[in-house]
């Protein structure tokens, strides 16, 4: 850090408030004064420098009424309770608004701290670091109160702020484009995926799936039974967690569960088996119905996950996991599903589905082996785009980095 800068703790240069309650009467006004944002605002994609998502709005009356703090354009706002902490969203108000009790923001003293300087500041913290370590994280007021933080002239601030605007403007763009080149890779497999089963050709017949094979539960664990502590050489449990929206498994360092009691017979699976998830922790449904191959030894079948029995041969087991890709299956599935947060389907809704096929099992794995090939060019072109949205967010960190030390 330069020498002409101060170190302060940001109680020093902001003053820290928390939001208030919201009652549900107010929800989805959207045409009074004043802005009331919550933390789902923050979520919306797009430009962190400013709010976009102004669904719910309060009249002055009503401010007073809630005894909600009125945030003036400039200030920064974040998350301060929950799992929200973890998503690191954080926010540079465009205009004066009030923000739920679930969100916290810090408003720059005149003439101690530039608002964009101040964004920047936080811009380049992880929450997690304000936050306790209980089961339900919070930030409190006196711990960002005490929070050192460097302070330059105000002309420097502001200096500083003219580079990085300049340098996150050019970031922003280069972001934008690789992100739409990974959803157009993504929309094109999609899109050819559809038309197979759509524009078929002669020799194609239709049926249930259900005339095809039939989906087994798993065992009901206890969840006191599995973790993700327990020693490598245990046998992994799948959940609904370890589905990809891409149709695959993934047992990461985070979502690897692994059975620590005694092993049930009946319930492994085989290296090949197609499984379907039948759950979907999230309202949004990305992943529910979403099929995958079971590519790994000693893995046990839990409840809410469906295994694919075939009791015959007229599909191929890879041309059905194809067509439990389509947005037409999926599209079915979710919209038979019950429950609200957490979305279910099951066997009967999953087997209802009628799958057109070509009936030469020949013309099944030509149409597969085209489909792998497509695959494969999709996600090879996927893994490029995001190793450059990976590098844009290291070179983002690495400048606002090289702001607070004093090195840009």
């Amino acid at each position: 850090m330069k020498n002409a800068w101060q170190t302060k703790t940001l109680g020093d240069v902001v003053a820290v408030q928390s939001g208030a309650g919201f009652p549900d009467r107010y929800q989805g006004q959207a045409d009074r004064e004043i802005p009331f944002y919550k933390v789902s605002d923050m979520n919306i994609a797009g430009n962190e420098r400013e709010m976009i998502h102004e669904n719910n709005s309060i009249t002055e009356e009503v401010r007073r009424e809630l005894g909600a703090f009125l945030f003036p354009k400039g200030s920064t706002i974040f998350p301060k309770i929950g799992g929200a902490i973890a998503t690191n969203k954080k926010r540079l108000t465009t205009r004066d608004c009030c923000v739920d009790n679930n969100v916290m923001g810090v408003i720059p003293k005149p003439g101690k701290i530039d608002s964009d300087f101040l964004f920047y500041f936080f811009l380049a913290r992880d929450l997690s670091e304000f936050a306790n370590e209980a089961h339900l994280p919070s930030i409190k007021k006196t711990v960002v109160e005490a929070w050192p933080i460097p302070v330059p002239l105000l002309s420097e601030q502001q200096r500083i702020v003219g580079l990085l605007d300049e340098a996150f403007a050019g970031l922003a763009t280069a972001q934008a484009n690789a992100e739409k080149n990974l959803q157009n890779a993504r929309a094109l497999f999609e899109s050819h995926l559809q038309s197979v089963f759509t524009q078929r050709g002669p020799g194609w017949v239709e049926t249930t799936i259900g005339e095809v094979c039939d989906i087994k539960h798993g065992f009901a664990f206890d969840g006191a039974d599995f973790s993700n502590d327990v020693p490598d050489g245990n046998p992994l449990v799948i959940t609904p967690g370890n589905f990809t929206e891409d149709g695959k498994l993934l047992f990461n360092e985070r979502n690897t569960k692994r059975l620590s009691g005694k092993t049930l017979t009946g319930f492994q699976f085989d290296v090949g088996d197609l499984v379907v998830v039948m759950t979907d922790l999230s309202s949004k449904m990305k992943i529910l119905g979403k099929p995958a191959f079971v590519e790994t030894d000693d893995v046990l079948h839990n409840q809410r996950i469906g295994r694919v029995i075939f009791s015959s041969d007229r599909v191929e087991k890879r041309l059905l996991y194809y067509f439990m890709m389509t947005e037409g299956f999926l599209k079915n599935i979710k919209m038979s599903a019950t429950g609200t947060m957490v979305r279910h389907t099951a066997p009967k809704r999953i087997l209802s589905n009628v799958i057109p096929f070509p009936e030469s099992r020949k013309e099944q794995r030509a149409i597969i082996s085209k489909l792998d090939d497509l695959r494969e060019e999709t996600q090879r072109l996927a893994r490029l785009y995001e190793r450059k949205l990976a590098a844009l967010e290291a070179l983002k960190k690495s400048l606002l980095h090289q702001a607070f030390t004093g090195n840009l």
